[in-house]
């Protein structure tokens, strides 16, 4: 590492312009829904989603173009240049008026979420190996960005447009956002220092692209679309999400999505300590449980369900006795017994009184209840039971209904996104402490290949969620979607740990995959 405290102000600045670059990035996520939610602009679902998605789509495919200049020109430069280019798109958002406008502003600030590529590879030239999980934790935190644009976006919105009143004035929020990056490149540019990787101005580019063949990094690349790509398309969608399905304002959506977003930015930085200490795979593991846990429990809506139940089934022929509300007696004519059928009956208030009121309620309430079926009569409809009917044995008596009512209630709901942007928060760090390790002297070529995979999938994901949206008209699609991800990331890593046990420590595998230790093998054979 180089000496003094030079590493360390390198991280802090690459921290704070990545911090700036990601709110930037992101700053559709509350523009297009004040856009939507005050009728300026009519767009569906999936154009909200494409419009969300479109900076993601440009700072993701840009990131290793960009982290090839980063590893031959140095970061310096690259990030400076990058910056003021996203700024100017920024601005431009000003003379927005129309859908493909907005797309082409879109698309030409994203170049801001490209910043990742740089500063990955920038700040790893400045520590060692056993430092590379913490520093490069540290400035993931600038994810953190997207919770200061959803904090502070729809509060400047509302002064802007003196709430509401003037609500062309949203034309000054992207000017002022891209301000506030030129501003951050020029400090950058005044308090960095150029360094680069060592042979990196030499480097042929074929030399550079080399690494991309080999399948860990496109492995790499998958995990990062969950753990990165899910993480900024969420830390958008949510903002929407809260509106639309909760009825909250705009300001409390933010606030709400900030809630997903910034912890799990903040966190980063623990995480890369975390990583240090145990390791990128195992922390992996745990992500990637933690996630498939989260998501699935994220699938149910709110929602009231009426299925069939138990009922009551006669067990042997006889006569009605007497039948009430509650029971049936049913006598047996030959030995005289008698049979009593009691009617399960509900308890509480029926569940269409509790929906919709704001008791909080975290889990389902279940009613089961009961009616009789009643005995056929002679035009084959069914009529009351009466004194003196014939029952057969096997005869339904009384059909069973179960409602189930979940409330999906608010504050369950934000909880279970915060475990899993804290759970998301650990793979980030996880996926890019395995690339200096991997890769030292690839870290931008690998560095940005992964990110523009897992940059995709903050493109493509906002847009499966607008379909599925639009499909279905069920806002929890996007966790089934998210639910499978994690599923098959989890499945995939352990079998590649399957299979590198079984290559080189062969023994030791046999052993792990023994049914039975081999003590009670030998006993069970004697």
């Amino acid at each position: 590492m180089t000496g003094g405290y030079r590493p360390w102000i390198i991280l802090g600045m690459n921290t704070f312009a990545f911090t700036v670059c990601f709110a930037c990035w992101t700053m559709n996520a509350v523009l297009i829904t004040y856009l939507i939610g005050n009728g300026i602009h009519d767009w569906t679902r999936t154009e909200m989603g494409v419009l969300m998605a479109a900076p993601v789509l440009t700072g993701s495919v840009l990131r290793l173009p960009v982290g090839l200049l980063t590893d031959k020109y140095g970061g310096r430069i690259v990030y400076f240049v990058l910056m003021l280019v996203a700024s100017g798109f920024l601005g431009l958002n000003y003379f927005a008026d129309s859908y493909l406008f907005f797309l082409f502003c879109a698309l030409g600030f994203g170049l801001a979420g490209a910043s990742f590529a740089v500063g990955i590879a920038y700040t790893s030239l400045w520590f060692p190996q056993s430092l590379q999980g913490t520093a490069l934790g540290i400035f993931g935190a600038g994810n953190a960005g997207a919770a200061v644009t959803t904090l502070v976006a729809p509060s400047l919105l509302t002064m802007l447009t003196s709430g509401g009143a003037n609500p062309e004035a949203w034309r000054w929020l992207p000017v002022i956002y891209g301000a506030a990056l030129a501003l951050t490149a020029v400090v950058f540019w005044m308090v960095t220092t150029t360094k680069v990787v060592e042979g990196g101005r030499t480097k042929t580019l074929a030399r550079q692209l080399a690494p991309l063949r080999d399948i860990r990094v496109w492995r790499f690349g998958l995990y990062y679309f969950l753990v990165f790509g899910a993480f900024v398309a969420l830390a958008q969608w949510l903002v929407p999400y809260y509106v639309q399905a909760y009825g909250l304002s705009l300001a409390m959506a933010g606030l709400f999505a900030s809630i997903f977003s910034f912890p799990s930015g903040v966190i980063r930085a623990a995480c890369g300590w975390i990583t240090d200490q145990i390791g990128a795979r195992a922390s992996l593991y745990w992500t990637f449980a933690l996630c498939t846990v989260f998501t699935f429990l994220l699938i149910f809506p709110e929602m009231f369900v009426r299925t069939p139940g138990e009922g009551i089934i006669a067990n042997t022929p006889g006569v009605v006795e007497e039948v009430t509300d509650r029971e049936m007696r049913v006598v047996h004519p030959e030995s005289g017994r008698v049979d009593v059928y009691e009617l399960q009956v509900a308890e509480g208030a029926p569940l269409q009184e509790v929906e919709g009121q704001e008791e909080f309620l975290p889990l389902p309430l279940i009613r089961s209840e009961m009616s009789w079926v009643g005995s056929p009569g002679e035009a084959g409809d069914f009529r009351e039971f009466q004194p003196g009917d014939e029952i057969s044995a096997g005869q339904l008596l009384a059909r069973g209904t179960t409602t189930i009512y979940f409330q999906a209630n608010v504050y369950i709901f934000t909880f279970l996104v915060l475990m899993l942007g804290l759970a998301m928060g650990l793979g980030k760090a996880a996926v890019y402490k395995y690339i200096p390790t991997y890769f030292p002297n690839d870290v931008g070529s690998v560095g940005g290949l992964v990110g523009v995979i897992g940059g995709l999938g903050g493109f493509i994901c906002p847009i499966i969620f607008g379909l599925l949206l639009d499909w279905t008209g069920v806002w929890t699609t996007c966790w089934i979607f998210l639910f499978v991800l994690s599923v098959v990331c989890l499945v995939w890593m352990h079998l590649v740990v399957r299979g590198i046990l079984k290559k080189e420590a062969p023994a030791l595998y046999r052993r792990a995959e023994r049914t039975e230790p081999a003590a009670a093998q030998a006993a069970a054979q004697s």
